[in-house]
């Protein structure tokens, strides 16, 4: 080959491989700016689809490690079930032994390794693997119809510096998502706790004066709750407020709001809910629990609740609102005292 064609070739080499750092750059900067790790790996796995005119890409998730646990925790939508799999710490330490991309066009070498069908029609395909801290959390698969597209005498430096990149914003945005979950969610029961509450409440009685539309709370506790801790353990008493937390959850409605208030008291904000519509739900809910004791080891342990229920009238602040609630729940509580159980 003459110098003229090493020299061209040098160029065409140069001219390619910008157009493949130009492509990563906008694709690093797009997902910079994304607020959540669902809508991160969306536009990831879109825009890499897009600029390379990939005929397929998935998002390998190996198990178990800390960082799928929680992507799989986040990504519950319909998006996730179609473009990302589980496969297992081994067998994706198999293809990436080195931590370097593995790129083939004999697919064959991934039928023990791949779950079946992931493939496709597929005649080459690329493996990016993705890692923090050195330990391998998951893989980015890249396939295509052309068996010239991916193979191992390619060269992986950019696909090397896009795993860089993808771990560490997959990381800032995990971490950033479980920090406002810890400030918004009571991590023993899972519902949103009193912080979210007052922006929950705070939001309606806007909405009340504003278009005059009602609203309701209902102030609720676990009848003998301390008695329950001190017969069965602290233990056990979790598990109560879980129960508790998890069935006034199932019992209201989707545009109704469940929170943790403090120690075994919650708050249910029900949206659009007159004082009478109000009352009914908090029998409903007593009723429940009178009818549906917990499982609890060999036994089933009689919990009960009692509600308090206070509708807004547009005036009353948040506070005044929960005390009449609360008012109203002591009141229910006294009435009550021959239906609550004893130990």
């Amino acid at each position: 080959m003459s110098q003229v064609s090493n020299i061209q070739q040098l160029i065409e080499n140069s001219k390619v491989n910008e157009s493949i750092a130009r492509k990563l750059f906008e694709i690093e900067t797009e997902i910079l700016a994304c607020q959540s790790s669902e809508e991160l790996l969306q536009r990831l796995l879109g825009l890499i689809q897009e600029k390379f005119q990939l005929s397929g890409i998935s998002l390998l998730l190996a198990e178990p490690t800390p960082i799928s646990y929680l992507i799989n925790g986040n990504l519950q939508s319909s998006w996730h079930q179609k473009n990302t799999r589980q496969i297992s710490v081994q067998k994706l330490s198999q293809l990436h032994t080195d931590k370097k991309p593995f790129l083939t066009n004999e697919l064959a070498q991934l039928d023990s390794v791949l779950p079946k069908n992931l493939l496709g029609d597929a005649q080459s395909a690329a493996l990016t693997p993705l890692s923090l801290e050195g330990k391998l959390f998951g893989s980015l698969l890249f396939t295509d119809k052309a068996s010239t597209r991916f193979h191992n005498k390619l060269g992986t430096f950019h696909l090397e510096q896009l795993a860089v990149k993808v771990s560490l914003c997959l990381s800032n945005v995990l971490i950033r998502e479980q920090l406002e979950y810890m400030a918004h969610y009571d991590r023993l029961t899972g519902v949103a706790n009193r912080r979210l509450m007052e922006v929950c409440i705070s939001e309606e009685l806007i909405r009340q004066r504003r278009y005059g539309v009602p609203f309701s709370v209902l102030f609720i506790d676990c009848n003998k709750f301390k008695a329950i801790n001190d017969t069965y353990g602290h233990d056990c008493g979790d598990k109560v407020l879980a129960y508790v937390a998890s069935q006034l959850q199932e019992l209201v409605r989707e545009n109704d709001k469940c929170f943790r208030y403090a120690g075994d008291e919650f708050v249910v904000v029900l949206a659009s809910q007159t004082l009478p519509e109000a009352e009914q739900a908090s029998d409903r809910l007593c009723d429940f629990f009178i009818k549906n004791p917990m499982p609890y080891q060999n036994m089933r342990l009689p919990i009960t609740i009692s509600c308090g229920a206070a509708a807004s009238d547009g005036q009353q602040s948040m506070d005044e609102l929960l005390k009449i609630a609360d008012k109203n729940l002591y009141a229910s509580k006294k009435a009550q005292n021959g239906m609550v159980f004893k130990l």
